[in-house]
Formats: C-alpha cells, sequence, structure tokens
C-alpha cells in the first residue's frame, strides 16, 4: 500500500470515528397520572373494594405487619446521553408520584400515604455534579 492510499485509508477512519460521536435525548412516564379527587376520596376507614373502585389495580401489591399495602405510582424518567468513540456518559433524572394504602386484615383501610413529586426538578443533561 502506497503512502496516498494510506493517506486516504487513515482519512476514511477519522471520518468514521467522528461521526460516530451522538447524543441522545429520552423521556418516559410510567403509571396513570393521579386525580386529586381521587387522592382526596381515599380515606381511612374506607374499604379496600372502595379503593380499588376508586384508583383501579394497584401497581403493585407488598404484605407487611398484618396489613396489604396498596402501591399505586406515576414516574417520570428523562435521559440523556453523550456518545463518544470511545466513552459514554448518561444522567437520568427520575420523578415520582407514589400513593401507599395501607389495609387491614378486615379489608378497612388504616393509613393513607400520598408522596407528589418535586415540582420543579430540572432536567440536566451533563452527567457530573449539579
Amino acid at each position: 500500500m502506497n503512502d496516498h492510499a494510506r493517506g486516504v485509508l487513515s482519512y476514511a477512519v477519522m471520518v468514521c470515528l467522528a461521526l460516530s460521536v451522538g447524543c441522545s435525548f429520552n423521556r418516559g412516564q410510567l403509571g396513570d397520572e393521579f386525580k386529586p379527587e381521587n387522592v382526596a376520596a381515599v380515606k381511612k376507614g374506607s374499604t379496600r373494594a372502595q379503593v380499588v373502585s376508586t384508583l383501579g389495580a394497584p401497581d403493585r401489591i407488598v404484605e407487611a405487619n398484618g396489613h396489604e399495602i396498596l402501591q399505586y405510582y406515576r414516574y417520570d424518567v428523562k435521559a440523556g446521553s453523550l456518545f463518544l468513540a470511545v466513552v459514554n456518559f448518561t444522567r437520568i433524572n427520575v420523578k415520582s408520584d407514589d400513593l401507599y394504602v395501607f389495609v387491614n386484615k378486615d379489608g378497612v383501610v388504616d393509613e393513607v400515604i400520598f408522596g407528589k413529586r418535586t415540582p420543579n426538578m430540572e432536567f440536566r443533561f451533563w452527567p457530573f455534579g449539579d
């Protein structure tokens, strides 16, 4: 292979490497949004059937300390990635709303805990620190 052919090949490889650099922005949501009136309707003393009628089937059910814990959630995920020829950087931000309904062995709600997401969480692309 002559010097000219090597030079062209080297240039072609450098162009291919330069074109392999990229970035990606992704967003995803999991779960249904909570309607404030539905969350307000779930109170201590409600029955399990009333909760399911109001909110639908729970996303997850856990049994602990004689209680059935019905979990309803809504996740909002944002991810930004920078793809370089040798290394990749990604930052993932997750916001969540979680509703936990504690139902006793008699099928009556003992406790309701609702956690609302941080309203102004910023989307940050840079993967190092704030």
